[in-house]
């Protein structure tokens, strides 16, 4: 391999494997502060040495087994941490010292008592999930990358001040943490679904990890109908991605996309966990009058009515306006009204949605939210008010930092014809 397919690959293996080793790690020092850094360094090793080595045949064990050394070291460093250092080492003398790459493989993960899954619900918040950027998590909370930074370096002094123990809680606890965690759950599913930046439009193994932990909470706790409902949400939109994208990786939206291609099997599995949430309420007594379904049973109900839906035509497009006044009045925020918009202009007309996203024009958390503009220039395109389209596609465009995203918005610029030469088209015999 050359060198910078090696930079590429290590960049791969990062984005993959980081959060699997922070949580190992953690498990092993009991400090998320002190994990990452050793992680980190363990990522600086392998810039230094996979380029004359070669990446290993297992990368991701060999940065856990770096990572473990540096902990050890910095463990060795620290007089009060004695006791520590003694339990760590003897599991190193096992996992490091001579250990092949499926002994260390075996570390990174078990069973019900998942290392991920501790360290999400340690962290209980979305901020201090290890393998997404300050970047990415900016984004899904709409706000600044040094807002979110300062949000990070605060939460893990508490977390080390406080000395939480790393582990998946129980009882009473484990319901009152929940929210939160559902919360880190689809955050991380919502990267990989669209990735922030870069050149891929997507990220398949961060969809992937947010399944397997949704379904890890769904074993844990199999009567919460909202956990149901969100590995539900996660199981239709994961159906498609393998129609998201074409042979070149460009992105294909929705309306444009080859049914054929969505999998059937994730359909099933995530219309069977809608009806496990709906049961699950019902049980409880839920008056279904006033609020059908939690958040993300309603965001799955909504992702139902695409999958049941053989063509883009026969979409039931009033529902899913409707399931959006609902989830609106439930959880209101800007990026639900904007869903909501694009939902009433496909029921009810463009100019219904174009209505809504106006008023969202004037939201402050969306000032640099690219969804906004693209969205309007969908609107105006279809009200035949092209040159303001083309405008709104173009911020739109400036605005992303996804490269394969940027790529689409300009396309679909240059693809408007000028209003003058839309004009005569419209007249001609």
């Amino acid at each position: 391999m050359t060198v910078p397919e090696i930079s590429h690959a290590i960049e791969a293996v990062w984005r993959i494997e980081s959060a699997r080793v922070i949580a190992g790690l953690a498990r092993l020092v009991r400090d998320l502060g002190l994990a990452e850094d050793c992680a980190q360094d363990a990522l600086l090793a392998a810039v230094e040495q996979w380029p004359q080595s070669g990446v290993p045949d297992n990368p991701g064990a060999w940065l856990m087994a770096v990572g473990k050394r540096r902990a050890i070291d910095q463990i060795r460093r620290n007089e009060r941490l004695e006791r520590k250092q003694e339990q760590l080492g003897r599991e190193l003398e096992i996992h490091v010292a001579g250990a092949d790459s499926d002994e260390i493989d075996k570390t990174l993960g078990d069973d019900i008592g998942d290392d991920l899954l501790r360290l999400v619900f340690t962290a209980c918040h979305p901020v201090l999930l290890g393998g997404l950027t300050t970047e990415e998590i900016a984004r899904a909370f709409l706000v600044s990358d040094s807002t979110i930074a300062q949000r990070i370096v605060r939460a893990k002094r508490t977390l080390a001040d406080a000395q939480v123990p790393f582990e998946v809680p129980s009882g009473d606890e484990l319901s009152s943490r929940l929210p939160s965690v559902l919360e880190v759950i689809y955050l991380i599913f919502n990267e990989g679904y669209s990735a922030t930046a870069g050149d891929d439009w997507m990220r398949p193994e961060l969809c992937g990890e947010a399944l397997r932990l949704g379904r890890i909470v769904a074993e844990l706790m199999p009567t919460e109908p909202e956990v149901h409902g969100l590995v539900a949400l996660m199981e239709i939109q994961a159906s498609r991605v393998r129609a998201r994208t074409g042979p070149s990786g460009e992105p294909i939206l929705l309306l444009q996309q080859n049914r054929g291609r969505w999998d059937h099997l994730l359909i099933r599995r995530g219309l069977a966990a809608l009806t496990r949430a709906e049961q699950l309420d019902a049980q409880r007594g839920t008056d279904r009058t006033s609020q059908p379904y939690g958040p993300y049973a309603l965001q799955a109900a909504i992702a139902a009515c695409h999958a049941r839906a053989s063509t883009p035509q026969d979409t039931d497009w009033p529902r899913i306006a409707a399931l959006y006044d609902t989830l609106a009045a439930l959880t209101p925020s800007p990026i639900v009204e904007l869903n909501r918009a694009v939902a009433l202009s496909m029921a009810y007309g463009p100019a219904a949605g174009l209505a809504l996203v106006d008023q969202l024009t004037h939201e402050p958390s969306l000032r640099d939210y690219h969804l906004l503009p693209s969205v309007r220039g969908d609107l105006l395109t279809r009200l035949g008010r092209l040159d303001e389209a083309r405008t709104e596609f173009e911020r739109a465009a400036a605005m992303t930092r996804n490269e394969r995203e940027r790529t689409l918005l300009l396309d679909r610029a240059r693809g408007l014809p000028d209003s003058g030469t839309a004009t005569r088209l419209s007249r001609s015999p």
